[in-house]
């Protein structure tokens, strides 16, 4: 293990493997130039707090890296949108990477004198700010020095690396934007000298693909991801190289938990922590409703309510941290998690349990996952959930999912003031997650913008069903790319008349909806150029769940146009039907309006 603060102060080494760029081997000291190359180009500015972004886990690394040598304080935004940069810019820091007119380091390189003449690195001055998930709100900035940093590489080592080989490609599913993917894709492997690999991995089909195709390997993952892992891909190759799979951003359902193993031949490995706290404890669910083991610097309690409250030397100052979690300590010195003890909402001055809803949800044959929250309706703040049925619940839902809600409703009678029962409903396959992993306030929220998006409106919209724009819950939405899932339902206006007997979606329909999608996502310029390779592959009927999968930028080789790569596809017990996909392209400089834009494609009309 080097340590981080002399890390790109060390004489260079061509031996050392530092990342894995498609099959192309980045070494130490080709790594070092980079930092180098960083260093100067933030050495060359006088603004001390800088918000640092890059796709590229290798080229993001050597941007932290030069920072710190140069005296600055990062700022890490979970992605690049243009909400969150509005916010960085209030907040009074420049901008880098590629962020926005961001802050790019010189090509070609300067020499290492000046990188080097800074000198090992101030584990205490050294400084980070991360930011929460969201889960329960707007995202807070959390101060991290290099110090706290290393004293949980030091511990995660000694924890889970006894048996490893050395040289183990790192892949992630995860971003190394949040504290999660910082810690296990960029920073423990620079310590320990195991290559992280630059090519994220989004889907299944990448994860079987491509671990295990530069030998030994590790895998960061989440429990979002570890679900939608299929039997029928072959695993063989990921299965034969893994070393360990961790897993974090929630706990893990002990059916994906056995599920993993048998596929990767490794039960994951659950971590459990916080942007505030790092890691707190682990476990390897062996068995169902496995307690959870703390890590050896962590100090843990159960304070009067049956919350959990750590203190460490990861954690700033010397009190104790309420958690928000509530535990039942047991005899052994692990504890099991009973959820969240801080989701309270008022209603109609009435305190009502978020989790106490959720958990008499899931109690019923009909719900195999449950989100409350509160959500604005025309007569006030009331309780939505957003619900993942189970078999016996979509059984249920096919009679109509307004009957599926207002049982539910009753399950609820008995334990929940009448005020506090919900009056939202959104059933979905899955519960929205961002690139974490991790299912955000704002993501749930976002399933109430829509009516009839993914599920009942039991006083607004009765009938639960929008008939312009398909429900849409999202899988992910990150800076350049978004996964969603659209429930095309019959009751949509654009089958109207188009072939009665025998309904198929319009392929205008298809772009229509593409395009709209992107434009929530991404910062798409309004200037339409041209569409390519746009193709119809297989009609879709109403009862499908289309995926619509875009990807943003990095296809066109003109610098001066804006790309948008999707491709809509069905899944069906595994099986992928794809539908359609096409580019569609436009310029990013301004031009003269005309009465109409192409860019917006037409609205099907019967």
């Amino acid at each position: 293990m080097w340590p981080l603060s002399d890390l790109a102060v060390r004489p260079p080494e061509t031996a050392r493997r530092v990342a894995l760029q498609g099959d192309q081997v980045v070494t130490h000291a080709q790594w070092c130039a980079l930092v180098a190359a960083w260093h100067a180009a933030f050495a060359g500015q006088a603004a001390t707090d800088w918000a640092l972004y890059h796709d590229d886990p290798l080229v993001f690394s050597a941007a932290l890296l030069g920072a710190w040598h140069a005296g600055k304080t990062v700022l890490l935004p979970g992605d690049d949108l243009p909400a969150t940069v509005a916010l960085l810019k209030q907040r009074g820091c420049e901008m880098a990477g590629t962020l926005p007119d961001g802050l790019m380091a010189s090509n070609p390189a300067p020499s290492l004198a000046a990188l080097h003449a800074t000198g090992p690195l101030d584990l205490s001055q050294a400084r980070l700010q991360v930011f929460t998930s969201g889960s329960q709100g707007q995202p807070v900035a959390i101060d991290k020095t290099l110090l706290q940093l290393s004293l949980e590489l030091d511990v995660l080592e000694s924890t889970f690396a006894a048996s490893w080989e050395d040289a183990m490609t790192v892949w992630a599913t995860v971003s190394h934007q949040h504290i999660y993917g910082l810690l296990f894709l960029v920073l423990w492997p620079l310590r320990a000298g195991r290559p992280m690999a630059t090519q994220r991995l989004l889907y299944p089909e990448d994860i079987a693909q491509r671990v295990g195709s530069q030998g030994a390997s590790l895998l960061v993952t989440t429990p979002a991801h570890l679900k939608r892992m299929s039997g029928l891909l072959d695993w063989a190759q990921a299965r034969g190289a893994l070393r360990a799979v961790f897993s974090s951003g929630g706990p893990l359902p002990f059916e994906v938990s056995r599920q993993a193993a048998a596929l990767l031949g490794h039960t994951p490995v659950e971590v459990l922590g916080s942007s505030e706290t790092g890691g707190m404890a682990w476990r390897r669910a062996l068995q169902a409703d496995l307690p959870w083991t703390p890590l050896a610097d962590v100090d843990w309690r159960a304070d009067a309510d049956g919350t959990l409250c750590i203190r460490s030397a990861r954690v700033a100052g010397d009190a104790w941290w309420a958690t928000g979690d509530r535990v039942e300590a047991l005899a052994d010195g692990g504890f099991r998690l009973l959820g969240r003890g801080d989701r309270i909402a008022k209603i109609e001055e009435k305190r009502i349990s978020l989790a106490a809803i959720e958990q008499a949800l899931v109690s019923t044959p009909w719900l195999a996952e449950a989100r409350a929250l509160v959500v604005d309706t025309p007569i006030g703040p009331r309780i939505g959930v957003v619900a993942v049925p189970t078999p016996a619940g979509w059984a249920e839902a096919a009679a109509g999912r307004r009957a599926l809600a207002e049982r539910l409703r009753q399950v609820l009678a008995d334990r929940i003031e009448p005020v506090g029962l919900p009056r939202r409903w959104r059933f979905a396959e899955a519960l929205p997650v961002n690139a974490q992993g991790k299912v955000t306030q704002a993501l749930l929220l976002a399933l109430f913008d829509v009516p009839g998006a993914g599920g009942d409106d039991a006083e607004v919209n009765p009938a639960g069903l929008h008939k312009d724009f398909p429900p849409v819950q999202w899988h992910l939405r990150d800076g350049d790319q978004a996964l969603a899932a659209l429930d095309i339902h019959a009751g949509l206006r654009v089958f109207d008349g188009h072939f009665p007997q025998a309904p198929i979606l319009p392929g205008v329909a298809q772009l229509h909806w593409a395009i709209t999608l992107a434009r929530e996502c991404f910062d798409v310029p309004s200037h339409f150029v041209r569409m390519d390779v746009l193709k119809f592959m297989r009609p879709v009927q109403p009862g499908t769940t289309l995926m619509a999968d875009l990807r943003w930028g990095g296809v066109s080789a003109d610098a001066s146009l804006a790309c948008l790569t999707f491709k809509l596809y069905s899944l069906h017990r595994d099986a992928r039907t794809d539908h359609a996909s096409g580019k569609v392209l436009w310029s990013r400089a301004p031009q003269p309006q005309h009465p109409t834009e192409a860019g917006q494609a037409p609205a099907h009309h019967a």
